[in-house]
């Protein structure tokens, strides 16, 4: 094996993949050096490759423990301790510190512990010794650390080392934990799109809250949410949900003005709501068919700049103050630091657009802990208080909404959707730029819908940052999406696996290794701390053994009518579902059913020219003719053809009678959860999002046909809330 493979292979760049097709892809020397520089071990030239291979061999050797050990509840402690040669004699104290500050303490000699391997380094010698005890059986789940003290014999001083200890479950939380019969259906929606009475051109938390007690009268047992990650406030043309500055913190465009606690104590604020101009920009994005978010950022940035003055006049003993400094305390530096970041943004931004990514801004401002940073921070304190208040008040609307919905009834409540990386130009990179890599891209390797691979433009996490940082900002991300939530949706979720990624000089995509195991039982342990359960979204090419490691950690695969195909090409029947699944007819990237089955989608590509030629677009024509064909059999082989379908003829028209015979058919499955896309429940023909397209089409904009208000008494919504409904009983 040559130095740059074993570089790559230290570092988890897989050295070949198979298409979806089954051939083998090579990884090529220059895809090895781009992404090993990428995680900061250049490799362009041999003296930087030995150096990068070095440092990256030796450092298991040069520190006594690793940075975390992650293990499962009740299995014995196996750890390897590297240690200078010479100290057999030498007494060892280990000290284990529970979470809640419990200590255990124990003490043997070095030379009582197996040797496992020795090495030479710049000429010293090192041994790897092994630890092997029973756990106490007291230690509870949890982030502990493991601290060891070595004293030599008749030498001054003692070598000390520490790690951090994940004791974690098998098992995530399950719908049977939470739900009576383990089997439940929710609705599902992009929060955006919800209209109401008074509205601000956008969906925001208290028309979320509205919904969930809509659903909850439907008996749905949750509202399934697209990704309500931060974004650019500084620039509201940046919308998409799958494409975040933080996936840590919230889109601060979904909170309700009206509901800000301030604003009863702001006349200015309520002044220029009332004022003619301010009241006829809202009637015109209320009126609007897609929204218009540069528009809508215009109208509640400055009302809430308004309540932010008012709120820093309250005293430090108001409640609101003490709550805003608690949520300061919980969220920690983090917040701070993204609050920082969004200031800065808005600075730069505003000032040169072209400033847009801070890469380019000046070299010191790029650097979180730099002096000039702390500098601008302390100049710009109010802003940076601004924006963390913002995160505050959003944090809570979502809270309340939660709130209603489970005093609703919702027994799970919301599923909130976690993107699968972050944008490399927003704050998480920004902020944790030794976690998020810089020189490549998050893709998706090529297959039948797209020829030549996919670039989504997201900066991927850093599988050896992660673990050098004992998985700190993974957990930190897992534990602000399961807040006010009862169900976590992972989106693309074989990237706890493997991601593929691209290099930013050009060259091919290659996938790159995570610490999976690791990985599962960290989200199985805030799974069970934040009583959350966890769906895989498991759509496209599944690594081998992927979904049984899924299930056996109680992770829900999701499963789309569309894709779940028998051998002859037909649609699986519904016993065929796996119990252990969240069971879709559509989602957000695929037509809505009555797009499906009226060509809509089709059509939209044909407009937007995304066809490379006309056989292609009259194969997925006829493909689509033959798949409503394939779908009115099935619905027949379970007696669910409607009576004024006569025949499984494809090209008969679409019905709301056909819209809830297919739910009922999905619902049947013994799949946990059933979800239901609202766009569905209202009789949409457009849907969400079309892959493949940025401006062409309105991706994340398009706005419901029906108020929130109306949807509980919509005879559509009702009948089809009742078909779902009575399946799953």
């Amino acid at each position: 094996m040559s130095d740059l493979d074993r570089l790559a292979e230290r570092l988890g760049i897989e050295p070949f993949y198979h298409d979806i097709w089954g051939n083998r892809r090579e990884t090529s020397d220059a895809t090895k050096r781009a992404l090993s520089a990428a995680m900061g071990y250049p490799a362009g030239t041999g003296e930087e490759l030995a150096a990068s291979l070095h440092a990256v061999e030796d450092r298991a050797w040069r520190r006594m423990l690793p940075p975390v050990l992650v293990i499962d509840e009740g299995a014995p402690l196996n750890l390897a301790l590297a240690v200078p040669a010479g100290l057999e004699d030498a007494e060892l104290t280990w000290t284990l510190t529970e979470e809640g500050g419990l200590a255990h303490r124990a003490s043997l000699r070095v030379g009582n512990l197996p040797l496992a391997e020795q090495r030479v380094l710049d000429g010293v010698a090192y041994e790897r010794r092994t630890v092997s005890t029973r756990l106490p059986p007291t230690l509870p789940l949890g982030y502990h650390r493991l601290s060891v003290v070595i004293r030599p014999q008749g030498v001054g001083g003692t070598l000390e080392g520490g790690t951090v200890l994940i004791v974690a479950p098998q098992r995530c939380l399950t719908v049977e934990d939470v739900v009576p019969g383990g089997r439940t259906w929710g609705i599902g929606l992009q929060l955006y799109a919800l209209k109401s009475g008074d509205d601000w051109g956008i969906g925001d938390f208290d028309d979320l809250g509205r919904f969930a007690e809509t659903a909850a009268g439907l008996g749905a047992g949750l509202v399934g949410l697209n990704p309500l990650h931060a974004l650019f406030p500084a620039d509201p043309n940046h919308i998409g949900p799958y494409s975040p500055g933080s996936r840590t913190f919230l889109n601060i465009l979904y909170i309700d003005v009206e509901r800000v606690p301030e604003l009863a104590a702001t006349p200015q604020a309520q002044a220029l709501i009332a004022s003619e101009e301010f009241r006829q920009r809202l009637a015109a994005v209320r009126a609007t068919e897609l929204v218009d978010y540069p528009a809508v950022s215009a109208l509640k940035m400055p009302v809430l700049e308004a309540l932010h003055a008012t709120f820093r006049a309250l005293g430090e003993s108001d409640a609101r103050r003490e709550a805003f400094e608690a949520f300061r305390r919980e969220m920690g530096e983090p917040l701070r630091r993204h609050a920082v970041f969004e200031a800065l943004h808005e600075h730069f931004y505003r000032r040169d657009p072209s400033q847009w990514m801070w890469r380019t801004w000046p070299p010191a401002y790029q650097i979180p802990d730099s002096p000039e940073v702390q500098a601008f921070a302390a100049e710009q304190a109010e802003r940076v208080a601004f924006f963390e208040y913002l995160q505050w008040e959003a944090d809570r609307q979502l809270g309340t909404a939660a709130e209603r919905g489970r005093r609703a009834g919702l027994p799970i409540g919301f599923y909130r959707d976690l993107a699968v990386a972050a944008h490399p130009g927003g704050a998480a990179a920004w902020g944790e730029s030794d976690i998020l890599v810089q020189g490549a891209n998050v893709g998706a390797p090529p297959d039948q819908f797209n020829m030549k691979g996919q670039n989504w433009g997201l900066a991927p996490l850093s599988p050896v940052g992660l673990r050098e940082s004992a998985y700190g900002s993974f957990i930190a991300m897992l534990r602000a999406n399961m807040r006010h939530a009862g169900a976590l949706r992972i989106d693309h979720v074989m990237a706890l696996q493997h991601l593929f990624w691209i290099p930013a000089d050009g060259s091919d995509g290659a996938y790159v290794e995570y610490p999976f195991e690791d990985l599962l039982r960290i989200i199985a342990l805030e799974s069970r701390r934040n009583r959350c359960i966890v769906i895989g979204e498991d759509l496209g090419t599944v690594p081998e053994g992927f979904r049984p490691a899924l299930e056996r950690a109680g992770i829900l695969s999701y499963r789309v009518l569309y894709f779940e195909r028998s051998a002859d090409g037909g649609f699986k029947a519904p016993h065929e579902y796996p119990a252990g699944a969240m069971v879709t007819v559509t989602t957000h990237d695929l037509a809505t059913f009555k797009g499906f089955w009226t060509n809509r989608d089709l059509d939209w590509r044909a407009r937007l020219d995304l066809y490379p030629d006309e056989a292609a677009r009259n194969k997925d024509i006829w493909d689509r003719g033959v798949d409503r064909w394939w779908m009115l059999q099935a619905l027949e082989r379970e007696g669910l053809r409607p009576v004024r379908y006569p025949n499984n003829e494809g090209s008969q028209p679409f019905s709301r009678e056909l819209m809830e015979a297919v739910h009922r058919y999905l619902a049947r499955s013994p799949g946990r959860i059933a979800m239901v896309q609202i766009e569905d429940a209202l009789g949409e023909v457009e849907q969400p999002n079309l892959p493949g397209t940025v401006d062409q089409h309105p991706n994340w904009r398009r706005r419901l046909g029906l108020p929130v208000e109306a949807m509980a008494e919509d005879e559509g919504v009702r009948r089809l809330a009742e078909a779902v409904r009575s399946e799953r009983s």
